[in-house]
This record gives structure tokens, C-alpha cells and sequence, in this order.
């Protein structure tokens, strides 16, 4: 009795317990000039132009708040909030309202840094995976930056 009352107790206690945020990183080195990525991919609805998976990308703007309606290739839409955009270090954050995507609370950010040779690119996340495990939403989501990273060294070079 007492080892059902203790299991019981942890899986009520499991269960309480709030999903934790996963994060996903990618990152790619590109031979040219930041600035010059920058002015590729900075525009917060050129990802139309840079990304294989995107057919086409709508801006909309509400209560002075700026959002993308991206169309993808093959069916579905993701809506997206720009939160925060620097031209100064050529970065921006933005947020999924609504996707067919396996994430909730999606915030993201996308930056290109200086080198030596050129440029880094990385684009970042952490989100909470939605009707499928962690892992298997890190890897959608990783999937989708190494594809939009491949773009955008396509697209510079």
C-alpha cells in the first residue's frame, strides 16, 4: 500500500512538473562579408528569398506590432512576430503565433557576426516540444536552420 501511495505521489508530482524548453542552435561560416549577409538575409520577410522550404512571405503589420505570414512550399503556414531587430549587430528575434510546426512557445533569434574570413551565421530557438518528444522537435527544427543556413550561403555567395 505504502509503495502505491509513493508511486502515485510521484507520477501527481511528474506531472506537475512544467515542460522544459528545449533549445536549438546551428551555425555556419559563410566567406563573405557580414554586412553583405546581412543585407541578404536582415529584411525580416526576405526569408522568402533565402529559405528552400519558403514559397513566399507576406508582411502584416497590427498596433504597430510587425508579422510575416509565411506560405510553404508544398501546403501550410506559419503566422510570425518580429519582436526585436538590431541593423547595428545584425540580428532579430521573432516568435511563432501559429504553425503546423511540433513547437509552442517558439522564440527564436537570427544573427551574423564578423570573422576573420568573412561571417557566422547562427540561428537559434528554444521552444517547448508539441504532440511529439523533445528530441524529435529539436530535430525538426534543427532541420529547418541547417536548410535555411545552406540557403543563405547559396544565396552570398
Amino acid at each position: 500500500m505504502v509503495k502505491t501511495l509513493i508511486l502515485a505521489a510521484a507520477l501527481t508530482a511528474a506531472g506537475a512538473i512544467p515542460a522544459l524548453a528545449v533549445d536549438v542552435s546551428r551555425s555556419a561560416e559563410i566567406n563573405v562579408p557580414a554586412a553583405t549577409v546581412w543585407s541578404a538575409i536582415g529584411d525580416f520577410c526576405g526569408i522568402a528569398d533565402w529559405h528552400p522550404a519558403i514559397e513566399k512571405c507576406e508582411i502584416s503589420t497590427k498596433d504597430g506590432a510587425q508579422f510575416r505570414t509565411l506560405t510553404l512550399k508544398g501546403g501550410g503556414t506559419i503566422f510570425e512576430q518580429l519582436q526585436d531587430r538590431d541593423d547595428d549587430d545584425l540580428n532579430y528575434r521573432y516568435i511563432i503565433i501559429e504553425s503546423p510546426l511540433p513547437v509552442e512557445d517558439y522564440v527564436s533569434t537570427i544573427e551574423v557576426e564578423p570573422t576573420e574570413s568573412g561571417s557566422k551565421v547562427t540561428w537559434a530557438g528554444t521552444f517547448k516540444a508539441k504532440g511529439v518528444d523533445d528530441d524529435k522537435a529539436a530535430e525538426v527544427i534543427g532541420g529547418i536552420y541547417e536548410a535555411g543556413l545552406k540557403g543563405i550561403a547559396d544565396k552570398t555567395k
